[in-house]
C-alpha cells in the first residue's frame, strides 16, 4: 500500500505556470526597472580630489567633553568618512586647516576642490586664505 502522501500527489493533477498574466495590482507593485543607475566608473581620478565638509550644529546633548558641534567630511571618491567635535563654530577654521595637513601628509594627496554649504564658519578670511595659498578650490552648494 502506498504512503498516503504518495497517493494524495498521484490524484493531482499537474498545473503549468504560465506567466502572460499579471494582475493591475501586480503590475502596479513590481518595478520595471531600477530606480537609478549606480555610476560604473567614478567621475573622479583619485582620493581627495573633492571633498565635501557640513558642520552639523549644535547637538542638544552635548559630548564628555562639552563639545556640541560635529564637523563632518567625505571625501568624494572612497566615500571615506571624518568626524571631528567641536565647542564652537569658532574652532572650524583651525580644526579643519590641521585636518587637511595632516590628510594630505598622511595620504601623499593633494587635496584640489572642497565643497561646503554656505555657512559662516566655511566662507571666512582664515579658511579664504588658507585655501588661495595651497591651490585649494572652494566650492559652495546652493543651500
Amino acid at each position: 500500500m502506498a504512503s498516503s502522501s504518495v497517493s494524495f500527489k498521484l490524484r493531482l493533477p499537474k498545473l503549468k505556470f504560465v506567466k502572460d498574466h499579471l494582475c493591475s495590482s501586480c503590475e502596479l507593485g513590481k518595478a520595471k526597472r531600477k530606480s537609478f543607475h549606480s555610476k560604473l566608473t567614478p567621475s573622479l581620478k583619485r582620493r581627495l580630489q573633492l571633498l565635501h565638509m557640513d558642520l552639523c550644529s549644535p547637538m542638544r546633548v552635548a559630548s564628555m567633553n562639552g563639545k556640541r558641534y560635529v564637523l563632518v567630511i567625505v571625501d568624494d571618491y572612497s566615500r571615506y568618512t571624518w568626524t571631528h567635535f567641536l565647542r564652537s563654530k569658532d574652532e572650524t577654521p583651525e580644526v579643519l586647516i590641521d585636518f587637511l595637513r595632516l590628510v594630505q601628509r598622511g595620504l601623499q594627496a593633494q587635496v584640489r576642490v572642497v565643497r561646503t554649504d554656505k555657512g559662516t564658519e566655511f566662507l571666512n578670511q582664515t579658511l579664504l586664505v588658507y585655501f588661495a595659498a595651497e591651490g585649494i578650490q572652494h566650492q559652495t552648494s546652493v543651500a
